[in-house]
């Protein structure tokens, strides 16, 4: 018998007591670790909604929320925990995106909301989005990582030599976990959509959208390393699964397009240029009237609380956001204390007519207990160059980072960055109005391409507009048919 080392005695242990701590999971029937109660669920979600609304903003809009709710809480009563007490909420994000947190919290974008064509793909995604929370995937996710983190422990400790692979093949299970919750949640949103009325085939067709957004988009990965199944894959899948369900449960089966078409005209489209927006290499503030430069060919994510952006090698970025303090001394205090900063540099300057301070900083490496601190190298260490500017009774941060080994590279593009910060008062800029998606009926038969240029869309459109109503340019249209066109 082969001497094993007390630590793996006490992983091997701790993976015995943790296979102990079952239980009946309510959608699969099947006894499974589970880390998180139906209370520390709920927990979950009442602390992590504030922020997400604080991140990205509710979008107020009584006739939709009114829908979600009631579409909401027919589908919870039927789902396999009908005790949770459900929200569901409408967040103000032009992205492509629904999610869900444990506890019955519920989230689309009105991004979603804006390419769904029919209320059966609405329910669908509900439906998926409600299975992640009674199938307990948070739970069983946070359980089965702790399982693969010891168990590589031990793989490492039992055989040092495969301990690398053993850890990769862990990383490549948990992408697999992710994967098949993906698909079980498919499966129980098949279900969920089909118990309260809608045809579920419609679902699938939701995924080639999905599938069409991600090829022009440019960021289709391999399915073995995507935490999600391939939209194709799924397309596929679905259907064969909503075919099976309508075949063992015939039904009148709803699509419902016109009405949910109707309820969706006048929605917001892309991104609300009160919050922000770019324009011709610079970012404008319409409603706190301030611009700055963003560099030609950097990415940019604008959210209610901050602004970021970088080029794409990723060496560098810069965010701005407001900062803590009455004055700019007290910003400044508050902002080398909180981010544990070794000031470098120090000096009070005027930007545009604006008082400013400039600091340049590193950011201390935190000792963990227990490790080895690790060799501070101007490859590792963060720098940071932040303008603090007063403007408006209020104190803005433009923080620069980068590693200290490329920041006098760096730098002078985040000085011009941060030199170009000037009030806003270009009324074109300041009173720019945001797109929306509006209903109109097709003023002839012919091509989708014919009719958005009948109703006067730009051909550079096309595309776009083809992907919101879930057709190709040379996919025929009836006389009178409802069709989204995207308009101020």
């Amino acid at each position: 018998m082969k001497y094993i080392p007390t630590l793996s005695k006490l992983v091997i242990a701790s993976l015995a007591l943790l296979l102990t701590n079952c239980a009946r999971n309510p959608v699969t029937g099947k006894r499974e670790l589970s880390m998180m109660s139906p209370e520390q669920e709920i927990a979950i979600g009442k602390e992590s909604h504030p922020s997400i609304v604080a991140t990205m903003g509710l979008y107020e809009d009584a006739k939709l929320q009114a829908f979600m709710n009631q579409k909401g809480k027919a589908m919870a009563a039927i789902s396999h925990r009908p005790e949770l007490p459900y929200q569901f909420f409408i967040v103000d994000s032009p992205v492509v995106n629904a999610f869900a947190v444990p506890g019955g919290y519920v989230y689309f974008t009105r991004g979603i909301l804006a390419h769904f064509n029919n209320e059966a793909e609405f329910a669908g995604v509900l439906g998926h989005e409600i299975g992640h929370i009674t199938a307990k995937h948070s739970a069983r996710q946070q359980s089965s990582q702790l399982l693969t983190s010891l168990a590589g422990i031990a793989g490492a400790i039992l055989v040092p030599q495969l301990g690398e692979s053993f850890m990769q093949g862990a990383q490549l299970l948990q992408l697999s976990y992710s994967r098949a919750h993906e698909s079980e949640s498919d499966q129980i949103g098949v279900g969920y959509s089909s118990k309260i009325g809608y045809d579920a085939s419609k679902m699938a067709d939701f995924f080639a959208t999905i599938k069409r957004i991600q090829d022009n988009s440019g960021q289709s990965i391999p399915d073995m390393m995507s935490t999600h199944p391939d939209p194709g894959n799924r397309f596929t899948k679905v259907h064969e699964l909503a075919k099976d369900y309508q075949t063992k449960n015939p039904g009148n089966y709803q699509v419902n397009r016109e009405s949910y078409l109707r309820m969706i005209d006048g929605l917001m489209f892309g991104e609300d240029p009160k919050q922000g927006f770019v324009e011709n290499n610079m970012f404008y503030h319409p409603e706190l009237k301030f611009q700055f430069p963003v560099p030609a060919g950097w990415q940019h994510q604008n959210s209610p609380s901050q602004f970021q952006m970088g080029p794409k090698d990723g060496k560098s970025s810069v965010i701005m956001m407001l900062a803590k303090g009455n004055s700019l001394d007290e910003a400044a205090q508050t902002m080398v204390k909180e981010l544990n900063l070794k000031v470098l540099e120090n000096a009070k300057r005027t930007v545009n007519g604006n008082q400013a301070i400039v600091l340049i900083s590193q950011q201390l490496p935190q000792q963990q207990q227990g490790q080895q601190q690790q060799q501070q190298t101007a490859a590792n260490t963060l720098q940071i160059g932040t303008y603090l500017i007063q403007y408006n009774n209020l104190i803005y941060a433009i923080h620069g980072l980068s590693s200290a080994a490329d920041f006098e590279r760096a730098y002078p593009t985040f000085r011009t960055v941060s030199e170009g910060f000037r009030t806003l008062t270009d009324p074109d800029k300041i009173n720019r109005k945001p797109d929306r998606v509006y209903v109109r009926q097709a003023p002839r038969a012919g091509t989708f391409r014919d009719v958005m240029t009948a109703l006067n869309m730009p051909a550079s459109r096309i595309e776009e507009l083809g992907v919101l109503n879930s057709l190709k340019a040379d996919s025929p249209v009836a006389k009178g048919e409802l069709v989204k066109v995207i308009s101020k």
